[in-house]
């Protein structure tokens, strides 16, 4: 079976976001100075191969430890769709 998965990788909250700063300061230049902050992030989907949900969610666990995400500077949470 096939599944699709969803990984979202966000900087650690005590990590520095440069690219959100920026961000941040692009957006009150553009006259959004209700904006407090900003965290940019990144979004990853997969297409997964196995024979259960449960697999497939292991699978996109190591995965995502193994190389999407930085562990020491970054967390990481995913969903596996059907």
């Amino acid at each position: 079976m096939q599944f699709k998965a969803v990984v979202h990788i966000m900087p650690r909250p005590e990590i520095l976001d440069p690219q959100g700063k920026a961000t941040l300061n692009g957006l009150k230049n553009l006259g959004f100075q209700n904006v407090e902050s900003v965290r940019v992030g990144r979004r990853v989907e997969l297409a997964i191969e196995a024979d259960s949900k449960e697999e497939a969610e292991a699978k996109v666990q190591e995965a995502s430890r193994k190389l999407l995400a930085n562990s020491v500077t970054e967390v990481f949470r995913f969903e596996v769709l059907s």
